[in-house]
């Protein structure tokens, strides 16, 4: 009798994610579930999310789910409409999400939240205890270069660090895209520019004006439109449980092409060019500030020819990085990770990760590419404008 030949066993394969924001870590939890070993790669020091508030929808909570996420942890507000104003008569009308007559299960329905506590969410449940091998985050690890043949980085400091696979998640303004994409991709500015803080909502009973915050037939954002062929929006909405403000206020920048990088701003310099709308608007800006005012130029990707090459991947902004107009940015790159991470389960071998990410492209590519575009033209076609809210 022959003797029985037991096959190897399957090994993790390993995993290099380049950037630690809300794309990279679900990446990197998803692929940690699967049982593979995760390095992250992120070039600051002290990695933080932006001081701002975040939607989560239905698409990207099925994902976090999945990912052993609960919406519990974080201190979300409830998300079931939207109300639309128009800034000059100050009339708005409810619009509660269409979606969500499908969606039964409570845990699933759109919430807001603040967005540096979802980022401590999904670093908790990346590197704390859990399925599988906990992440390894390297901070003030600027990864410089990407060889995506040999599945190799170089990090600023000389070290080269060879893995199975490559996740590029650093980010708009990349530094893998080159090596992948095969030339430089500079993001263009769009012309357009976004005013984003926080308020301190303690106070807001005591402003009769600002009811509008409050007296809805749907909880959700507030969003004030200006009837102009140039976009003109504020939207706002609650996070930590309706403990602050969060302020997005967009609109055309004729002065963005002389400098076109991120600062900050007054509240003189936002009541002056948000002046023609309806003084109850205006009055949130009485509401004491926490921290400053971010004011943000936006820029998007321009659609790219591949996302893949190799052993390496793009995801999220370095992927599809887009105006922030339909929302949908953070859920994007929450979708990629899923996508990756169910491409790749454990027992997947290195050899067959040229033909995974192949089909990673397949699944994402057309989809982030209809998001961003249509994002763009949130500001860009005055038609569509508040489009989705509108479909039932």
């Amino acid at each position: 009798m022959q003797p029985q030949v037991t096959p190897p066993r399957p090994s993790p394969l390993k995993v290099s994610v380049v950037g630690a924001g809300l794309g990279g870590l679900t990446a990197a939890l998803g692929l940690r579930r699967s049982g593979h070993s995760v390095q992250i790669f992120e070039a600051s020091q002290i990695k933080t999310e932006t001081a701002a508030g975040l939607g989560i929808q239905t698409n990207p909570l099925r994902v976090l789910r999945a990912f052993g996420f609960s919406k519990d942890n974080l201190e979300c507000n409830a998300n079931e409409g939207v109300t639309v104003f128009d800034a000059e008569t100050g009339l708005g009308s409810a619009h509660p999400w269409s979606g969500h007559k499908n969606v039964h299960d409570l845990e699933l329905r759109s919430v807001m939240c603040h967005r540096s506590d979802l980022h401590d969410e999904l670093k908790r449940l990346a590197m704390g205890e859990g399925r599988g091998l906990p992440v390894q985050l390297h901070l003030d690890s600027k990864a410089v270069a990407c060889e995506p043949e040999s599945g190799t980085i170089t990090l600023a400091n000389g070290e080269t660090i060879a893995a199975d696979l490559v996740i590029a998640a650093d980010g708009l303004h990349s530094t893998s895209r080159t090596s992948i994409v095969g030339y430089p991709v500079n993001p263009p500015l769009s012309g357009y520019t976004c005013f984003r803080f926080l308020l301190d909502a303690s106070s807001l009973p005591d402003i009769a004006d600002l009811a509008w915050l409050t007296d809805s037939g749907v909880p959700g954002p507030r969003a004030i439109f200006w009837k102009t062929k140039s976009l003109k929006l504020l939207f706002v909405y609650p996070v930590r449980n309706g403990a602050l403000i969060n302020v997005a206020a967009f609109f055309e920048d004729a002065d963005q092409l002389e400098s076109g990088k991120p600062g900050t701003a007054t509240r003189e310099e936002v009541l002056e060019i948000f002046r023609d709308a309806q003084p109850k608007f205006l009055r949130i800006m009485d509401l004491p500030l926490v921290g400053p005012i971010a004011k943000w130029p936006l820029r998007a990707v321009p659609v790219l020819p591949t996302w893949i090459r190799g052993r390496a991947a793009l995801l999220g902004d370095a992927a599809h990085g887009t105006l922030p107009l339909l929302g949908q940015g953070a859920a994007m790159a929450i979708e990629d990770a899923g996508v990756l991470s169910a491409l790749l389960p454990f027992g997947t071998k290195a050899e067959d990760i040229p033909a995974r990410l192949e089909a990673y492209q397949e699944l994402r590519k057309a989809r982030g590419e209809f998001i961003n575009i249509e994002s763009i033209e949130q500001a860009t076609v005055p038609q569509k404008r508040g489009f989705f809210s509108r479909c039932e």
